[in-house]
């Protein structure tokens, strides 16, 4: 496949404006910690297309995606939609990392370490 830059299309622009305006409290949550280069000084955005894919939260100098799931992605036919999508991204030389709503609940300094620990492993 070839290396293209395919980052927030315009035919998604709509989507992602969708789900930046009505994002989940998870979100909200995590977004906190991710904004304006607080994790280990690097840029997160959210809601961002790669290619047909729009993403909850992505590092583009690190290739490196956040996604946050629901008890919908529990399911097996989500389970095989996001398996699917993440090896796309990773053909694309992107990272995925995910993590359960609950999780955000539960073990928020758990998943801030996660994400510090991959930054700084795709830093190198």
């Amino acid at each position: 496949m070839k290396n293209v830059k395919e980052v927030n299309k315009a035919n998604l622009k709509t989507i992602r404006r969708l789900h930046r305006n009505r994002p989940t409290p998870w979100e909200l949550k995590l977004w906190q910690f991710l904004k304006e280069r607080q994790m280990d000084g690097h840029k997160f955005r959210r809601q961002v297309s790669i290619h047909d894919y729009v993403v909850d939260f992505c590092c583009l100098d690190l290739k490196l995606v956040i996604e946050l799931d629901g008890g919908g992605h529990l399911h097996p036919k989500q389970q095989k939609k996001d398996r699917a999508r993440e090896m796309d991204l990773e053909k694309w030389g992107y990272s995925i990392i995910r993590f359960y709503n609950n999780g955000i609940d539960e073990n928020l300094n758990e998943v801030l370490e996660i994400i510090s620990s991959k930054c700084k492993e795709l830093e190198h």
